[in-house]
Protein backbone atom coordinates (compact mmCIF):
# COMPACT_ATOMS: atom_id res chain seq x y z
CA UNK A 1 0.00 0.00 0.00
CA UNK A 2 2.71 2.37 0.12
CA UNK A 3 2.53 2.51 -3.55
CA UNK A 4 -0.93 3.91 -3.56
CA UNK A 5 0.14 6.81 -0.43
CA UNK A 6 2.88 7.67 -2.85
CA UNK A 7 0.70 8.25 -5.53
CA UNK A 8 -1.49 10.37 -3.51
CA UNK A 9 1.55 12.60 -2.75
CA UNK A 10 1.96 12.95 -5.92
CA UNK A 11 -1.20 13.67 -7.18
CA UNK A 12 -1.42 16.30 -4.26
CA UNK A 13 2.04 17.46 -4.94
CA UNK A 14 0.63 18.84 -8.78
CA UNK A 15 -1.64 20.99 -7.22
CA UNK A 16 -0.24 22.28 -4.00
CA UNK A 17 3.02 23.25 -5.49
CA UNK A 18 1.48 24.79 -8.86
CA UNK A 19 1.92 28.15 -9.63
CA UNK A 20 -1.54 29.71 -10.17
CA UNK A 21 -0.54 30.48 -13.95
CA UNK A 22 -0.25 26.93 -14.25
CA UNK A 23 -3.06 25.99 -12.09
CA UNK A 24 -5.39 28.13 -14.78
CA UNK A 25 -4.01 26.16 -17.52
CA UNK A 26 -4.98 23.03 -15.53
CA UNK A 27 -8.48 24.35 -15.17
CA UNK A 28 -8.72 25.86 -18.57
CA UNK A 29 -7.84 22.45 -20.20
CA UNK A 30 -10.00 20.31 -18.16
CA UNK A 31 -13.14 22.19 -18.79
CA UNK A 32 -12.50 22.54 -22.51
CA UNK A 33 -11.67 19.16 -22.55
CA UNK A 34 -14.52 18.17 -20.36
CA UNK A 35 -17.00 20.37 -22.38
CA UNK A 36 -16.15 18.48 -25.30
CA UNK A 37 -16.35 14.89 -24.03
CA UNK A 38 -19.79 13.41 -25.06
CA UNK A 39 -19.90 10.19 -22.54
CA UNK A 40 -17.30 8.73 -19.71
CA UNK A 41 -16.89 6.07 -22.11
CA UNK A 42 -14.02 8.65 -23.71
CA UNK A 43 -12.20 9.75 -20.98
CA UNK A 44 -9.19 7.68 -21.83
CA UNK A 45 -9.03 9.56 -25.29
CA UNK A 46 -10.16 12.57 -24.01
CA UNK A 47 -7.70 12.58 -20.76
CA UNK A 48 -4.65 12.04 -23.53
CA UNK A 49 -5.99 15.09 -25.51
CA UNK A 50 -6.10 17.00 -22.34
CA UNK A 51 -2.42 16.17 -21.06
CA UNK A 52 -1.24 17.07 -24.84
CA UNK A 53 -3.35 20.14 -24.51
CA UNK A 54 -1.93 21.00 -21.19
CA UNK A 55 2.02 20.19 -22.40
CA UNK A 56 1.54 22.49 -25.49
CA UNK A 57 0.17 25.79 -23.24
CA UNK A 58 2.87 25.12 -21.06
CA UNK A 59 5.32 25.21 -23.72
CA UNK A 60 3.65 28.12 -25.72
CA UNK A 61 4.12 29.92 -22.03
CA UNK A 62 7.63 29.37 -21.18
CA UNK A 63 7.91 30.69 -25.14
CA UNK A 64 6.35 33.41 -24.45
CA UNK A 65 8.09 34.32 -20.80
CA UNK A 66 4.91 34.63 -19.01
CA UNK A 67 5.74 34.48 -14.98
CA UNK A 68 9.65 35.35 -16.21
CA UNK A 69 11.83 38.48 -15.56
CA UNK A 70 12.00 40.58 -18.57
CA UNK A 71 14.21 40.03 -21.33
CA UNK A 72 14.64 36.60 -20.56
CA UNK A 73 12.59 34.61 -23.49
CA UNK A 74 14.56 31.37 -24.44
CA UNK A 75 14.96 30.18 -28.22
CA UNK A 76 12.21 28.09 -29.18
CA UNK A 77 14.23 25.04 -30.68
CA UNK A 78 16.34 25.05 -27.42
CA UNK A 79 13.46 25.13 -25.02
CA UNK A 80 11.41 22.51 -27.08
CA UNK A 81 14.79 19.98 -26.64
CA UNK A 82 14.77 21.17 -23.05
CA UNK A 83 11.25 19.97 -22.71
CA UNK A 84 11.85 17.05 -24.70
CA UNK A 85 14.50 15.56 -22.37
CA UNK A 86 12.77 16.65 -19.47
CA UNK A 87 9.89 14.39 -20.43
CA UNK A 88 11.42 11.64 -21.09
CA UNK A 89 13.03 11.73 -17.77
CA UNK A 90 9.91 12.10 -16.09
CA UNK A 91 9.15 9.79 -13.64
CA UNK A 92 6.01 6.92 -14.81
CA UNK A 93 4.61 7.84 -11.00
CA UNK A 94 4.33 11.50 -12.52
CA UNK A 95 2.94 10.92 -15.65
CA UNK A 96 0.10 8.54 -14.04
CA UNK A 97 -0.30 10.68 -11.37
CA UNK A 98 -1.21 13.35 -14.06
CA UNK A 99 -3.18 11.48 -15.56
CA UNK A 100 -5.26 10.23 -12.79
CA UNK A 101 -5.99 14.32 -11.52
CA UNK A 102 -7.12 15.19 -15.72
CA UNK A 103 -9.18 12.00 -15.70
CA UNK A 104 -10.73 12.52 -12.68
CA UNK A 105 -11.62 16.33 -13.33
CA UNK A 106 -12.34 15.62 -16.69
CA UNK A 107 -15.13 12.79 -15.43
CA UNK A 108 -16.25 15.59 -12.80
CA UNK A 109 -16.96 18.44 -15.74
CA UNK A 110 -18.04 16.03 -18.13
CA UNK A 111 -20.67 14.44 -15.11
CA UNK A 112 -22.01 17.85 -14.59
CA UNK A 113 -22.42 18.91 -17.95
CA UNK A 114 -24.06 15.81 -18.80
CA UNK A 115 -26.86 16.57 -15.63
CA UNK A 116 -27.18 20.49 -16.48
CA UNK A 117 -27.90 19.70 -20.30
CA UNK A 118 -30.12 16.37 -19.66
Amino acid sequence: MAWLTDLWNQITQIFTTADMITLAIIAIVVLAVGWMTESLASIVTMTFIGLVAFGILEYVRALTGVGMPAGNHPDAMALAQADWHNFLSMQVQGLVAYAIAFAVLIGVVSTVKSLVFR
